[in-house]
């Protein structure tokens, strides 16, 4: 097979196409760049590794010169990865220039993590820079990844990243839940959007009121796509047994009292200064997350 020549006319072709339909330049662009890898992967095999240096030579000068060999080798990771995942790129709503910014990404499984959450979600160029720069693939917990790795199915709280980052824009003396609330409230929009996909605000210091005491919970927030309540509790200390009883309760009193019968079961989660694996072992619920903050 003439590999060289049957690449060329793929990205001519390719090329007149993106001049003539705008409305769908990407979806043609992706197409056209699996298949390049598909020729790419196929001539390597036959010709060894170093042809893609010598079609990048030849198609900079006859084509353009944005087909050089690094992005003739983006080209090929993409099938590469594709094909390993038996996904189908043109049934997505991924953007080349998404996957362009993901296979930069030395991990393969954090490739596989966001072009799957950038599909899941349709992010934006931006979105996906934020998420990347934010190293959200690396602060999911051990359990998510591997979950993701075997293709398991993901609940709720697995997404929940660890540590969570809290902007803090000023240099703060004395520091207490009511101010790290503040910090919160401040950037509401980013902060749910760490939390995950469908989180809702229904408000801060919620006031409940359990026999003859009011109690205020820091943070309620409903999640639209697992249909529950969500308690969270602030706390600027290392992690304790006891604060899992506190939210144990509110996480109670919400079940009993607001939740329709429709929804399911609340959840709670714990954002703390410090974590203490061997206490949150043996006290661990499965309700309820522990997580903690870092400030950014």
């Amino acid at each position: 097979m003439d590999y060289y020549n049957e690449i060329k006319e793929r990205l001519i072709k390719g090329e007149i196409y993106d001049k003539v339909k705008d409305y769908s330049k990407d979806r043609n662009k992706i197409r056209v760049y699996y298949e390049t890898g598909k020729l790419l992967s196929e001539a390597g095999k036959e010709y060894g590794k170093n042809i893609i240096k010598q079609y990048s030579e030849r198609l900079m000068i006859e084509v353009g010169e944005k087909y050089n060999e690094r992005n003739l080798r983006y080209m090929r990771q993409f099938y590469d990865i594709f094909r390993e995942l038996n996904w189908n790129p043109m049934g997505s709503k991924l953007t080349w220039t998404n996957i362009r910014i993901t296979l930069s990404l030395k991990s393969i499984e954090a490739i596989k993590y966001y072009i799957n959450i950038s599909d899941k979600y349709n992010l934006s160029k931006r979105q996906l820079e934020e998420m990347i720069k934010n190293k959200e693939y690396e602060r999911l917990p051990k359990e998510t990844r591997e979950k993701m790795i075997e293709f398991k199915e993901l609940e709720m709280v697995d997404l929940i990243p660890n540590p969570i980052l809290i902007k803090s824009s000023e240099k703060i003396d004395k520091f207490n839940e009511c101010v790290l609330g503040e910090l919160i409230f401040n950037n509401l929009d980013g902060f749910l959007n760490q939390l995950g996909k469908g989180f809702t605000y229904v408000g801060s210091e919620y006031k409940i009121k359990i026999g003859e005491r009011y109690n205020y919970i820091d943070l309620l927030l409903f999640n639209i796509k697992y249909n529950c309540y969500v308690v969270v509790e602030l706390k600027v200390t290392e992690f304790k047994a006891e604060y899992i009883s506190q939210v144990r309760k509110y996480m109670n009193f919400i079940d009993k009292n607001i939740k329709e019968t429709t929804n399911n079961n609340t959840i709670g989660i714990i954002i703390c200064k410090r974590e203490n694996k061997f206490v949150i072992e043996y006290c661990s619920d499965d309700r309820i997350t522990v997580r903690k903050y870092e400030l950014v």
